[in-house]
């Protein structure tokens, strides 16, 4: 069974970091696809970052030069560095992965909706 943890989310004030991590178990992590994407009270889900098996990552326009998404595949774990915070980042960040993807890294950035599978998420909060 695919489980998803994540883990590290708080609250910091505009321009500050925070890196996320995501534990994963219950399959060859390495195989799969991985992605962070949010979801702020009431609003839609937004891609931010996607992984590929091979190292190659793709960015949300929002987030692209202040967030860095890697994975080590050695200890089944993702990562989202974000640096340059800002208020409209304030959102829940959830991890998710794809054991076959049918498309590119692209394809799932704005299509969030599309993983297989994704954790309960943790609360990023950036005060003003």
């Amino acid at each position: 069974q695919v489980q998803l943890v994540e883990s590290g989310g708080g609250s910091v004030q505009a321009g500050g970091s925070l890196r996320l991590s995501c534990a994963a178990s219950g399959y060859t992590y390495s195989r799969y696809l991985m992605g962070w994407f949010r979801q702020a009270p009431g609003k839609d889900r937004e891609g931010v970052a996607v992984i590929e098996s091979d190292g190659s990552s793709i960015y949300a326009a929002s987030v692209k030069g202040r967030f860095t998404i890697s994975r080590d595949n050695a200890k089944n774990t993702l990562y989202l560095q974000m640096n340059s915070l800002k208020p409209e980042d304030t959102a829940m960040y959830y991890c998710a992965a794809d054991a076959n993807p049918t498309y590119g890294p692209s394809w799932y950035v704005s299509r969030p909706w599309a993983f297989d599978y994704r954790g309960q998420g943790t609360q990023v909060t950036v005060s003003s």
